[in-house]
């Protein structure tokens, strides 16, 4: 036999995930001597053999890889003789520092043979709330540099015992060098905690269980961050936690026991069971049921004015322990107050959550990087990604090869559900969703991750992206690093940054064609220096055309406008009928919404134009109508409130119902119009029609309106790609009646789905537009 010796490199996400084990086994397998190590740039092979079985191993090197690696490249290179003597056998040797090219894995949902473990009596780890192995567990919330080894994670605190260090020195061993690896005797401990007072119990979940029975807030130490948990079906135990929290209305996330529980809550067809299955473990948004006597309903002020609400399967040994010894389903939502990051450490937690949690379910394994609860929906399109954090994030996304020789960029997305991206040699790597920069922790946590990131992959940006907003906090923190690096800073239109970013997750080379974008949302500056939101671009990463949009309708008061919808009602109905629009016994019904005391100061800031910028902008067009339906009025308590209560009152009214006409211009650039639409909404509204109808009506006419305005816009730049994105297109009535228009028409339909179609993606758009500047 003759034989041969090969070098092979694998890279991509392949450090924690059991990779040199399995790369291990299969040499033997195979019959292969040399060894298998981590460095800086993923693994490393040396193997000696004949051709013929090394190209087996090749071969199955892809095909089996262990579930949470993610292969990006294998590159070989035969190594020319004389190479001396082949080792006897094939070793896994120490890990080699470098220059980091490498990437982190996500954290990843309890596996079933660790989930076996922890509920098997004859188990020494039975009960153990810190099971895990190579497929499952911690990885980015404990790390801190890489190589990812045990010592560069939060783990290094604690010492193997000899069990443990067994398991962990065994290539057979399915923990084989596990960075986690613990059991109750070595690991990290949990204890109960109420009144500043550790309680002293032996079993502190179940103590915990007793206390969400009585109708108790427990706050619980997750992989990335605290929960706070209550009782789902107990309608004074929400509330109360609504209240201590100062979340009035923002639905609330239910953790489950398993599918069975799901589906007698919510609606769950196979892909949405896929989802909530998945080793991710995200919340995945489902219809409600209509409740029965058999099983106890939700609160209902879990999801108050919905018809869906977001469900999620437990995703660490402990949320298992804790979901088997209750009878019913938890609301876990993040452990934070109102508008704040959520809560990692316990010292944190006692002085923040103290006042809102009845008691604590804490452990002494520091969190090290904070993740909240990825949040997913299934649409017709696909799967979408509503917030990309735990489970997903750090993993980096292959752009087209074009992106290999462009510039390294470092992007600093925007002010709200705020990311930042490192792109470099056509791999992305957008960072978790960190919350709205507007809060100063949340800042604070910004720049902490982004040091960390910069420092975990060794990232050195030869420029810098930021949105074209010069107040946004992201911006101001991106010219400042700009300037402190000496690199070029890319300012960024924040439309363009949402159809670049849908570009970019889908492949699309850096010189593709022309695709038309439909991006909708609530704001974003212009590039002629006016509020934009409801827009139709043509063009690609290198440019645009701004070929359509919404009409312009005045803001009174500007961000007061985000606020409180009645504002945007008065601005489209003057828009629409003129200075004497209140005073028209058409609009006789609403003026009952409107404050009186304050319309002459509304007026008068319309017709100056003080603090009243114009704004395309499509979320403030489902404030209006909203507030003429009474939905929130005078006042919303989050972001998007009047879209998803819109969205609700019109799913059962969709079928047979019809749409409102739009007026559409037939000249250069197109605009979408409101007066005939507010005619005949008004006209529904004095006779009374059920506001459901109306607003199901009123999504009807949105979709006939973009598609007939983007066909005509497409059609006369023969182009045949047609993006959709922006937050308002989170509305999965608006998002899949485009998705289905529009490839009824014939075209490409292309939709936001590994990041966040709302601001959560614009790092990556960003970073893909500087790119090729």
């Amino acid at each position: 036999m003759t034989v041969t010796a090969t070098h092979v490199r694998i890279k991509g996400l392949v450090q924690g995930v059991g990779f040199r084990p399995f790369v291990w086994h299969l040499a033997r397998e195979e019959g292969l001597t040399g060894h298998v190590l981590n460095d800086a740039d993923g693994v490393f092979a040396e193997i000696f053999g004949a051709a013929d079985r090394q190209q087996r191993f090749l071969e199955r090197l892809r095909c089996e890889a262990p579930p949470l690696s993610e292969i990006v490249s294998v590159e070989t290179a035969v190594l020319a003789e004389p190479f001396g003597a082949p080792p006897q056998d094939f070793q896994i040797v120490e890990s080699v520092a470098g220059p980091v090219t490498t990437g982190i894995v996500p954290d990843a949902a309890t596996c079933p043979a660790c989930l076996a473990d922890i509920f098997d009596p004859a188990n020494r780890r039975h009960g153990y709330a810190f099971t895990n192995c190579t497929h499952c567990g911690p990885r980015l919330s404990i790390v801190t540099s890489i190589p990812y080894d045990r010592a560069s994670t939060s783990m290094a605190a604690f010492k193997m015992c000899p069990e443990c260090q067994s398991e962990y020195d065994d290539p057979a061993d399915r923990r084989f060098h596990a960075q986690p690896n613990a059991c109750p005797a070595c690991g990290p401990q949990l204890w109960a905690e109420a009144k500043g007072t550790r309680i002293e119990t032996a079993d502190p979940i179940h103590w915990a269980a007793s206390q969400l029975a009585a109708g108790e807030i427990i706050a619980l130490k997750g992989l990335g961050g605290f929960h706070l948990a209550v009782d789902a079906t107990n309608d004074a135990a929400v509330a109360r936690l609504r209240e201590k929290k100062n979340r009035p209305d923002k639905p609330l996330a239910v953790m489950v026991r398993d599918l069975v529980q799901a589906r007698t809550i919510c609606h769950v067809n196979d892909r949405e069971a896929a989802l909530l299955e998945d080793r991710t473990a995200p919340i995945v948004l489902l219809r409600l049921r209509p409740q029965s006597g058999e099983t106890p309903a939700l609160s209902g002020h879990v999801a108050p004015g919905l018809d869906q609400c977001g469900l999620m399967l437990p995703a660490t040994p402990l949320h298992h322990l804790l979901m088997a010894a209750v009878p019913g389903p938890l609301v876990m939502t993040s452990g934070n107050r109102s508008e704040d990051p959520q809560v990692t450490t316990n010292e944190d937690a006692r002085r923040n959550l103290g006042r809102i949690a009845d008691g604590f379910l804490m452990h002494d394994r520091e969190i090290v990087n904070r993740l909240d609860d990825s949040v997913m929906r299934a649409d017709r399109g696909g799967p979408v990604n509503l917030r990309r954090a735990r489970g997903y994030a750090p993993s980096p996304l292959a752009l087209h090869n074009g992106f290999q020789p462009r510039a390294s960029v470092l992007a600093m997305g925007g002010e709200l559900k705020s990311t930042f991206c490192q792109l470099r040699q056509a791999s992305a790597v957008v960072s978790q969703h960190m919350g709205d920069l507007e809060s100063r922790p949340v800042l604070e946590d910004y720049e902490k991750t982004l040091t960390l990131y910069q420092h975990l992959y060794d990232f050195e940006p030869d420029r810098i992206a930021v949105d074209l907003h010069q107040d946004y906090v992201s911006t101001q923190a991106g010219r400042r690093l700009a300037a402190d690096l000496h690199i070029p800073l890319i300012e960024v239109q924040h439309h363009h940054a949402h159809l670049a970013a849908c570009m970019a997750e889908h492949g699309l080379p850096p010189c593709s064609d022309p695709v038309l974008g439909i991006v909708l949302d609530g704001s974003g500056l212009g590039s002629d220096g006016t509020i934009w939101g409801g827009e139709f671009l043509v063009g690609g990463y290198e440019g645009f055309e701004r070929a359509g949009h919404f009409l312009p309708v005045a803001l009174p008061g500007g961000a007061a406008a985000v606020r409180e919808p009645w504002r945007n009602l008065v601005a489209h109905l003057r828009a629409a009928f003129g200075a004497d629009w209140f005073h028209s016994s058409a609009n006789s019904s609403l003026r009952p919404i409107f404050p009186g005391k304050t319309m002459d100061v509304i007026e008068h800031m319309i017709d100056s134009g003080l603090n009243t910028p114009m704004a395309s902008s499509a979320g403030r067009l489902f404030d209006a109508v909203a507030a003429a339906l009474g939905i929130c009025a005078m006042r919303q308590s989050y972001e998007g409130q009047t879209g998803v209560l819109l969205e609700a009152l019109a799913w059962p009214y969709m079928q047979g119902a019809t749409a409102y006409p739009v007026e559409i211009s037939s000249g250069a650039p197109g605009i979408l119009s409101w007066k005939v639409m507010w005619d005949a909404l008004l006209s529904d509204l004095a006779r009374g029609t059920a506001t459901g109808l109306i607003a199901a009506r009123f999504h009807l006419g949105l979709i006939k309106a973009i598609t007939a305005l983007a066909t005509r816009l497409a059609g006369d730049r023969n182009i045949r790609k047609i993006v959709l994105s922006g937050g308002v297109l989170q509305n999965a009535i608006l998002a899949d009646g485009l998705f289905e228009q529009l490839n009824a028409q014939g075209f490409d339909v292309l939709v936001a789905e590994k990041l966040p179609a709302n601001d959560g993606g614009l790092s990556l758009g960003q970073a893909a537009i500087a790119a090729v500047q």
